[in-house]
């Protein structure tokens, strides 16, 4: 009997495992769009809901970031022990349902609460995404499929504000969200025929719903607190007890997670060294680049008087500088780790920070004026962002990728969080000075500095541990 080919004992080929990673992308890309999408449709946003202050309408933005950065955590354990194709189809699919309730909300308050929803898909979307990346590449490769899968993930933080003002020029603020749904079923779509799920790794653990709330009104106490000193003064009791409040709130959660078996977010992670500079890191730089994008565009708008479509134009050389900068430094990274991309890039963000500070005036000019910045942030966002995100997993057992991506992830977002709030409460008011924008720039500067300083202790080395 002739056996069949088939049959024979032939070496098998492995799948190739970039339609994952093209899957998983698409959807990080959309999630990290709409973290920053709204920075170009605040001021369409105050046209739709004039009754509604700055500080009210900062919480479609903030409502977003907090959700998201609080549940991150859970999802990312969630991800590790329940299924990371379960997670992630999950994840998209509310993501998408409630990109459908914003862009067809008529009130400000219903727009805000469809943005917290959306945050509840990003965030168990996000870390089920990274897990399948990391899943699907052999370890000897995984330094360059995390580098491309954080550039895109940056990309899209860096393109939102550019691709939202078109949309809003075009078709007005609800297609800011509407731009999700094509992309969002062609990724349902994909990761419903190619992910796989890998079996839990542990005994499912219970959510941690008091440590959630805890960070949840931490977070929010301090964001709140930011958002409103501006216009009540720093020395009010409400700012006074938002801002106490929520710093309490945050050490009752330290304390509360050392004592519980499954707390929202694993401490001991942060016994490892290199794990903490990364992710002290990650706040200080997470405040510095919400802070610039939104500030960009409030300045486009206030200062040089430009439409939100042109101020979408005259942003987007920076975004565009990113993934060719992330693939260059993912290669980098794999033979001599992030450090030198990490603190050579917060300081070539630093420098544009400072020539915006320094630089623009009154009267547009901005080939000579604003362009030099761009180019200078756009290659320091590809420096840092990706390899941020790459630093945070690289000595984690592979168990801990998603929680670990999470927590940095989470991390990321409460400094997005922090940034849009010191922002609102700089410029936030009527008519913001060129004053007032310099200062905004030159905190930006100063949170770099500190990245940079953070990231000399990072050690991601091959063969280093």
């Amino acid at each position: 009997m002739t056996e069949h080919p088939a049959s024979l004992n032939l070496p098998r080929v492995s799948p190739s495992p970039w339609p994952v990673f093209l899957t998983a992308s698409i959807a990080v890309f959309l999630i990290s769009i709409d973290a920053t999408v709204l920075y170009a449709a605040f001021p369409a946003l105050a046209l739709a809901f004039p009754r509604a202050p700055a500080s009210d309408l900062s919480w479609i933005l903030n409502a977003y970031t907090v959700v998201y950065a609080v549940l991150l955590v859970p999802a990312g354990r969630f991800a590790d022990l329940y299924g990371r194709k379960r997670m992630f189809l999950a994840g998209l699919v509310v993501f998408l349902l409630a990109s459908l309730g914003c862009g067809l909300s008529g009130q400000e308050w219903v727009l805000t609460g469809f943005r917290a929803l959306q945050a509840v898909g990003a965030a168990l979307l996000l870390p089920a995404s990274l897990a399948v990346v990391l899943g699907a590449f052999p370890p000897e490769r995984r330094a360059i499929a995390v580098s491309l899968w954080g550039a895109i993930s940056a990309l899209g933080a860096a393109a939102g504000p550019s691709i939202g003002s078109w949309l809003i020029e075009l078709g007005g603020w609800p297609w800011a969200f509407y731009l999700n749904l094509p992309l969002g079923v062609l990724s349902v779509w994909g990761a419903s025929r190619l992910l796989q799920d890998v079996p839990a790794e542990g005994k499912p653990a219970r959510l941690d719903v008091v440590g959630v709330l805890l960070l949840m009104l931490g977070v929010g106490s301090v964001a709140l607190g930011l958002v409103q000193s501006e216009s009540l003064g720093w020395t009010s009791a409400t700012v006074l007890t938002a801002l106490i409040g929520g710093v309490a709130a945050l050490l009752v959660f330290v304390w509360w997670a050392r004592r519980v078996p499954a707390p929202a977010i694993d401490l001991t992670l942060f016994d490892n060294a290199t794990y903490r500079s990364v992710n002290l890191a990650t706040l200080a730089f997470g405040m510095a680049f919400s802070m610039m994008f939104f500030s960009y565009f409030l300045f486009m708008s206030g200062i040089w008087h430009l439409s939100v479509a042109e101020a979408g134009v005259s942003v987007l050389p920076g975004p565009l500088l990113v993934v060719p900068t992330s693939v260059v430094a993912g290669r980098f990274a794999a033979r001599f780790g992030h450090r030198p991309l990490l603190v050579s890039g917060s300081l070539v963000f630093a420098a544009g920070a400072l020539f915006t500070m320094l630089v623009p005036g009154l009267m547009p000019s901005y080939l000579t004026h604003w362009l030099p910045a761009l180019l200078l942030t756009g290659i320091g966002t590809g420096l840092v962002l990706p390899s941020l995100s790459a630093a945070a997993v690289s000595r984690l057992d592979p168990a801990r990728f998603g929680v670990g991506s999470a927590i940095n992830q989470a991390v990321r977002q409460i400094g997005t969080v922090l940034g849009v709030a010191v922002t609102v409460a700089l410029l936030g008011h009527l008519s913001p000075q060129l004053s007032d924008f310099r200062t905004v720039f030159g905190w930006e500067a100063a949170l770099c500095v500190v990245t940079a300083l953070l990231c000399l202790s990072v050690d991601t080395r091959p063969g280093q541990q």
